[in-house]
């Protein structure tokens, strides 16, 4: 079972191309391979090609877990520069069809830099979506684990959840962060974004990502994170987003919509050994 490795600023994914492997994984194989002392190791797998019903291509994506994402900044860069490598796009714009809806991508000369048009943010509660009635979801409140954040809520094609703090750590994000993703506000979990604004060009984040954990970066949360810090008049629409893993350029443009330049790396290719899906391993099922 062919696999194909790269990572975009730490946040790894490996490319698992349907015409390679011949049919479908089932959740309980999705989760070994993804397992980082069990399988090859990565916070999701790109599923794609697929036909892209109306757009270049289709792309599916899933977490660790097996939950399916709609969409993933550094994914579609890392699937942007898979095709690249392939010979399947050159350096024109092209488009991908997500779960959360198409984006286009350009590969900039050489496959290191990566552009994706990530969609428009929007901040509608019934959209993201956030319980609690129709509204902008801004500046709301939310208490766990004996501590009440300030947050907000976004959605650039899978849902966010955001806290502007004046200190953020990777410790906060791994103690609040499991418990916000499963907050009941949020029907279909939410992507944490612990958020701190350094100035008016640029932004810290530290993230929990739903199915996946804390990671080292991720472009729908930054496009998330800076759009909010927009919203709330923080920064301008120019923004660089600082993660432990790098940092990625943000553009908002008119309606919130995002454009996201970053770099991604090939880190190479293997099988998956028919024998890593006969293990017994507690906990997955």
């Amino acid at each position: 079972m062919r696999f194909h490795k790269y990572h975009g600023l730490g946040n790894d994914y490996l490319v698992m191309d349907p015409a390679e492997v011949g049919r479908d994984l089932s959740p309980r194989e999705i989760r070994l391979v993804c397992h980082r002392n069990y399988g090859v190791g990565s916070d999701g797998i790109l599923w794609g090609p697929l036909p892209g019903a109306g757009a270049d291509f289709g792309l599916r994506i899933f977490n660790p877990d097996a939950s399916e994402a709609e969409k993933s900044g550094n994914g579609l860069r890392i699937f942007s520069r898979f095709l690249f490598d392939r010979g399947l796009v050159g350096s024109d714009p092209f488009s991908v069809r997500t779960a959360g809806g198409v984006v286009r991508a350009r590969v900039h000369p050489g496959g290191g830099q990566v552009d994706v048009e990530m969609g428009q943010v929007t901040f509608d509660g019934a959209r993201i979506p956030v319980r609690g009635g129709p509204r902008q979801v801004l500046n709301e409140q939310l208490t766990v684990g004996g501590r009440t954040f300030t947050f907000c809520a976004a959605s650039i094609g899978n849902p966010h959840c955001v806290l502007p703090l004046p200190e953020i750590s990777e410790a906060l994000a791994r103690q609040y962060g499991p418990l916000i993703e499963v907050e009941p506000r949020f029907p279909h979990r939410t992507n944490v974004q612990f958020l701190r604004v350094l100035d008016r060009a640029n932004i810290q984040i530290e993230i929990w990502e739903r199915g996946a954990g804390y990671t080292l970066a991720s472009g729908s949360s930054s496009s998330a994170a800076a759009a909010v810090a927009h919203r709330l008049g923080m920064v301008d629409r120019a923004v660089t987003v600082h993660m432990p893993g790098g940092e990625l350029a943000i553009r908002i443009g008119d309606g919130f919509s995002v454009e996201m330049t970053g770099p991604v790396v090939r880190v190479g290719e293997g099988s998956v050994a028919a024998e890593a899906f006969d293990q017994s391993i507690k906990g997955i099922a």
